[in-house]
């Protein structure tokens, strides 16, 4: 028996054409989703999974904004925004990840968004964690004063079949969790095969970057460090990552001492508050790893220290306010170093700075800013975001 469909499901359906011309990639991505229509929202909302929307906003709108208004919610949820939020204030992060995906959508070039949708060309090559500390690191926000009803939240129980709500997320099995981010890296995946094989030959402007920051975003930066501070790279392969940085295991490590040298960014791109955040990520290395022989310096176009670091030591007084250079650290402390204790340099910065002709022999790793320097451009070590959770 065939079902009538109504205005705005026939709506659906030849929006979901049209995107099929304009992109196989992200009609691929459409077709793990369920279209649920509602009057209780004024526009439309994800769970994560499904899309709500409401019948007389869709189609109020022309056909290229119901395009890029479908698209909007299936992006959200493809790119994980609703379990990446984690405990973050839902309005600031929901703000965040529209500007990422309008960015997203409007460079296609081929689709409209709805009037009002929130644009910020400066913030959107970010990602959503990086955009979301920008915005707390404002006094206001704009966003919030112009628009104070932008939080995207799904109907309640009078939905069918209703999955997930975003305020309902910490309640939310592991299982569930992985059930869902396992469904959406499956569509990503199927869509990436398709736009390969179409005319596209390779992903949507934004996409990749976005993903890159989805993968970095489930790893805290101290778990990279603790694989230079154990014997052998294998020795934290059976430990569960998500302790790591809370000194759990630290009574089973039974590898040699580590000396860690540390450098803070103390030039004058760096602000007080993002001075305050490195000063605390140094505390949490001190604390989380006792073990460790850790040396500080702060560096500008210069380099200040070093100075010897316990769990129960004052930090000194940063020095700096200069130019950036990051040769100085890295000639001092290759210069200092014996060659056979195991060591490995940790940088604090935005990344933007005079970087060394050579690599150090020692192994690095740059703990980089929100809107710092993009992590593609550091030209050797390891590098990672310093987000908060």
């Amino acid at each position: 028996m065939n079902t009538i469909k109504t205005p705005s499901q026939k709506a659906i359906s030849a929006g979901l054409l049209r995107l099929r011309m304009k992109s196989p990639f992200f009609a691929t991505l459409a077709l793990f989703a369920r279209f649920i229509p509602t009057q209780i929202l004024p526009t439309a909302a994800t769970d994560g999974k499904d899309i709500f929307y409401n019948p007389d906003f869709l189609q109020s709108l022309s056909a290229p904004q119901q395009e890029g208004l479908l698209l909007h919610e299936v992006l959200h949820a493809a790119l994980l925004h609703v379990l990446r939020r984690g405990a973050r204030d839902a309005q600031l992060w929901n703000i965040a990840a529209d500007i990422v995906v309008n960015g997203i959508i409007c460079q296609q070039g081929c689709f409209k968004l709805p009037e009002g949708a929130i644009r910020d060309e400066k913030l959107e090559n970010f990602s959503v964690e990086e955009i979301y500390e920008l915005l707390q690191q404002q006094q206001t926000c704009p966003f919030c004063l112009n628009n104070p009803d932008l939080l995207e939240t799904p109907p309640g129980d009078n939905v069918e079949e209703q999955g997930l709500h975003p305020q309902e997320l910490d309640t939310l099995s592991e299982a569930k969790k992985a059930e869902l981010e396992s469904h959406w890296r499956n569509a990503m995946q199927q869509a990436a095969v398709i736009a390969r094989t179409s005319n596209q030959g390779r992903l949507p402007a934004g996409i990749e970057r976005e993903l890159t920051a989805l993968d970095q975003a489930q790893l805290d930066w101290r778990s990279y460090l603790w694989r230079y501070l154990v014997k052998t790279p294998t020795d934290y392969t059976e430990f569960d990552r998500r302790f790591i940085g809370r000194g759990l295991y630290l009574e089973t490590l039974q590898g040699e001492s580590v000396k860690v040298y540390v450098a803070i960014d103390t030039s004058g791109s760096i602000d007080n508050q993002q001075l305050k955040m490195f000063l605390s990520e140094v505390n949490g290395i001190l604390n989380s790893y006792p073990h460790l022989e850790c040396e500080l310096y702060y560096a500008d176009a210069d380099v200040y220290g070093a100075y010897e670091l316990n769990p129960d030591s004052d930090i000194p007084k940063p020095k700096g306010g200069g130019g950036t250079s990051f040769v100085p650290f890295f000639d001092k402390v290759i210069a200092s170093w014996d060659g056979m204790t195991t060591g490995v340099c940790v940088y604090l910065t935005d990344g933007y700075g005079i970087f060394p002709n050579n690599p150090p022999e020692l192994p690095v790793l740059w703990v980089v800013t929100p809107g710092g320097l993009d992590l593609s451009q550091f030209p050797f070590g390891e590098t990672v975001r310093l987000l908060s959770a």
